[in-house]
């Protein structure tokens, strides 16, 4: 599955890219995050609570940042399992500058597999986006609020 787009963040682009790279952050940016722990350079263990339809799980996985180019772009790869099956994928974030803020355009080719497959592709889309939605507000959130 392909996802790509962009959102863009009232905040300056160094701003962001310290947010995007910080684990306590984006573990309280990410939707259903409950653990996320540095374990390497740009690598992380998490732990995150998933539901798509009836099918909820509990996800353990790791991401790994990589090709970083502070603070313009940088790639991500992620893989985890739970009950709800498996997913694997890789994504690369671009920040730019825009009027008021930080565009951050994301373009990801993700998998997945097991139980969670089975609600069909254009579900998974949907909350997939969903996610990302409220991904991006979380962190809009995070940081305007430093700023004050």
């Amino acid at each position: 599955m392909k996802i790509e787009g962009s959102a863009d963040i009232p905040a300056a682009r160094d701003q962001v890219w310290a947010a995007f790279l910080d684990p306590d952050t984006l573990a309280k940016a990410l939707p259903g995050c409950e653990k996320l722990e540095a374990i390497g350079e740009n690598e992380y263990k998490a732990t995150m609570k998933v539901g798509v339809a009836a099918i909820k799980g509990t996800f353990e996985g790791k991401v790994k940042l990589s090709d970083l180019e502070p603070p313009h772009r940088y790639r991500m790869a992620v893989e985890g399992s739970g009950g709800p099956g498996f997913v694997r994928g890789s994504a690369g974030m671009q920040l730019s500058d825009v009027d008021g803020g930080t565009r951050v355009s994301y373009d990801a080719d993700v998998q997945v597999g097991g139980l969670i497959a089975s609600v069909g592709q254009r579900m998974l889309g949907g909350v997939t986006r969903m996610m990302l939605d409220q991904f991006f507000n979380r962190m809009t959130e995070l940081l305007t609020t430093q700023k004050t």
